[in-house]
C-alpha cells in the first residue's frame, strides 16, 4: 500500500496545509469539494503543491509529515519549489490523468 505526504494551499498561497493519506485522489477531492469540516474547509485549501509517496505509514510517511509540519513556512516553500517551481496545482496536471 502507498501513503502520501502532501502540501496543499489556497489559490493565494496565504495558508499552507501538510497532511498524510493513503489515497491522495480521495483526499484532494475532499479538500476541493469541502467534504470535511475544519482547517482546509475554513481556509479554502484546494490546491495541491507537493506530494511524495511512501510505502510505510509509520516509519516513513508519518515521520516525514511531522518533520515538514515542524518547518518554517520558508523552508516548506523551498521544498515545494524544488519539484514545483511555478507553484502549479499538481491536481490539475499529473494526478488527474492517473
Amino acid at each position: 500500500m502507498s501513503y502520501y505526504v502532501y502540501i496543499a494551499s489556497n489559490q493565494w498561497h496565504s495558508v499552507i496545509y501538510t497532511g498524510v493519506t493513503n489515497n491522495i485522489y480521495r483526499r484532494m477531492d475532499e479538500h476541493r469539494n469541502k467534504k470535511r469540516k475544519g482547517f482546509t474547509k475554513r481556509y479554502n485549501v484546494n490546491k495541491l503543491l507537493f506530494v511524495e509517496e511512501f510505502s510505510n505509514i509509520n516509519d516513513e510517511a508519518l515521520t516525514a509529515e511531522k518533520k515538514i509540519k515542524g518547518w518554517t513556512r520558508v523552508k516548506k516553500f523551498k521544498l515545494i519549489r524544488s519539484i514545483n517551481p511555478k507553484l502549479n496545482d499538481l491536481w490539475d496536471s499529473s494526478l488527474r490523468s492517473e
